[in-house]
This record gives C-alpha cells, sequence and structure tokens, in this order.
C-alpha cells in the first residue's frame, strides 16, 4: 500500500466503502431502573459507551452510572479517575504532584473496586474495560502496573486500554500474558492500515487494539473495514465515532464519511463479539446534552442491527 494519504471526496470514499454496601452507594435512580436492566445488545453485538462522553457533565462513577443506565446501554469503557476516586484515592496537593497517589496506589486494597463492579452489575452494566492511559510508561515502577492489572481483575474488565506506543508494547506483553488481561492499543490519525504489520503486537499474546474507527477514517481515507478483518482476533473494542476524511471533523452519527452502520453490520453478519463502545465527540447542541447526544447514537446502532 501508498504511504501516502489520497485527498478524496465522500462520493468516491462511501463509494469504495461497501454487594449491601455497595448497592447503598447508587443513585436512586439508577437502583429504581435496575429493576428493568439496561441491554444494548442489538443483533448479537454488543454497543458500549465511554466514560468520556460524559465529560460535559458531572463524572463521579455515581453519575456515570446513572447516564449509562439512562441510555439504556449495558457496557461501558471506564476511565480509571473515577473508579480510583470511588475507591478513595487522594487528589494532588499541587499540579503536578502525583507522588501521594502513586503511594495510595502501592497499597491500595481492591474491596472498594469490588464494590464499584458489584454496583455496576447490580445496575445491569459490565466494566468490560478500564483506562489507564500511563500504563506501561517509562519510569513507571512494576508495582504500579500490577496494581493496575489488579483494578481490572476486581472491576471484571477483560482489558486495558492506553495509547499506541511499542515501547510500552515490549514491557507490558509478558505482563499481560501473565495476568491474562489485554491491552488495547487506542489510535488518532497516526494509525496507517500496515502499522500492526509490524512488531508491535508481536510482544505478547494479550496485547491488541482499540480500534477506533472515525480518526482511522479521517486519518487514512480508508474504510476500517478491511483492518478489522485482518486483526479481528487481535481487536479488543472499537471505538464508533463519525469523522469525515481528510481529517476532517466530528459529526453526528450518518452525517460524516466513517462507515459506521456498515462496520456494524459486518460485525453482526461475521459473528464479531467485540464491544462496539460510542465515543461522543461531535460538539453538543446547545439545546441538548451528552445524554441526550449519545441516546441518538443508541438509536443509530440498533437501527442498523436490528
Amino acid at each position: 500500500m501508498k504511504d501516502q494519504k489520497p485527498s478524496v471526496s465522500r462520493r468516491t470514499f462511501l463509494g469504495a466503502t461497501a454487594a449491601l454496601a455497595a448497592s447503598s452507594m447508587i443513585p436512586r435512580a439508577v437502583r429504581a431502573a435496575a429493576a428493568d436492566k439496561p441491554n444494548s445488545n442489538f443483533g448479537g453485538v454488543q454497543i458500549g459507551v465511554i466514560t468520556y462522553s460524559y465529560r460535559s457533565m458531572p463524572s463521579t462513577a455515581e453519575d456515570i452510572l446513572k447516564y449509562v443506565v439512562q441510555n439504556g446501554i449495558s457496557s461501558i469503557e471506564l476511565m480509571g479517575d473515577p473508579a480510583e476516586q470511588f475507591a478513595g484515592a487522594p487528589a494532588p496537593v499541587r499540579k503536578g504532584d502525583n507522588k501521594a497517589l502513586v503511594d495510595w496506589r502501592l497499597s491500595a486494597p481492591m474491596a472498594k473496586f469490588a464494590d464499584l463492579r458489584k454496583m455496576y452489575n447490580d445496575a445491569g452494566v459490565g466494566i468490560h474495560i478500564v483506562k489507564f492511559g500511563d500504563i506501561g510508561n517509562a519510569g513507571m515502577p512494576d508495582e504500579q502496573i500490577e496494581y493496575y492489572f489488579q483494578v481490572a481483575k476486581a472491576l471484571g474488565a477483560r482489558g486495558i486500554t492506553r495509547e499506541l506506543s511499542e515501547d510500552a508494547a515490549k514491557r507490558l506483553g509478558p505482563m499481560a500474558d501473565k495476568h491474562k488481561i489485554m491491552i488495547g492499543f487506542h489510535n488518532h490519525t497516526q494509525l496507517t492500515p500496515t502499522t500492526y504489520d509490524g512488531d508491535i503486537l508481536s510482544h505478547g499474546k494479550y496485547l491488541g487494539i482499540n480500534f477506533d474507527i472515525g480518526h482511522y477514517v479521517a486519518g487514512t481515507n480508508h474504510s476500517p473495514i478491511p483492518l478489522i478483518e485482518k486483526f479481528r482476533d487481535r481487536i479488543l473494542s472499537i471505538h464508533l465515532k463519525d469523522r469525515k476524511v481528510n481529517n476532517g471533523p466530528n459529526m453526528p452519527f450518518g452525517q460524516g464519511d466513517t462507515p459506521v452502520a456498515l462496520t456494524l453490520q459486518y460485525m453482526k453478519r461475521n459473528g464479531l463479539t467485540f464491544p462496539a463502545d460510542i465515543e461522543l465527540e461531535y460538539k453538543v447542541p446547545e439545546d441538548s446534552d451528552a445524554v441526550q447526544e449519545v441516546t441518538k447514537c443508541v438509536q443509530f446502532c440498533k437501527e442498523a442491527l436490528v
């Protein structure tokens, strides 16, 4: 394949793309909804959401759970910050000083994370991924990496996500294999159709891909479906967003150049069971909010699959 990224029109692109303590902490609205638990598995494809979608709203672990249940979503990629805050992590004394947090991590019990898992599960929401974006960074002690894996297990997550890094892959591969917890590498527009043909996934069987299809389309002007077909056994999850080609903007689902519906239909036809997580990144209209917009995204996905 050519390394050059061609400039293509939308028409050309589309034409080419064929426990009791824990339960007492649940917000009242969530407890009421728990009797009728959400189910966002449509046609065998698990639709989820990532915490970042609700960044414009209060974002404690309890807040996020309330939003997810309101959206009728039954699985989530949960960012590490609200999970750790729920578990009692200290806030930094001053900006850039995270020593107290690191010290806390090295001795933190897992009971509160287990409580968090129960709270979400009791409401009908599974935490399938936790994001610790710095896992495996240079200078991080092995003990902190071990803590991240233990948190993932306590939450019931099958993977941890972070940004693309071969240096991190070399370090994390053996540890991920030991714990049998996947590391999913997330992409922005730097990913090319041949990035994963290199060595990055060779450093461990539990190294995988957190594939952002919107960023991929914007950065490469290629359909994401061939990459999904090629690496289907190494994909931890995909992020759903709709962007225009040629590094274009984020758009409401169905208004950009990313084949969101076609990708979901491909997953359904081929029995792919990794989650497809909504990442709300387009601008929220002034007369709306993130929960309302995620609801629209869920409906788009449902209509594509049912």
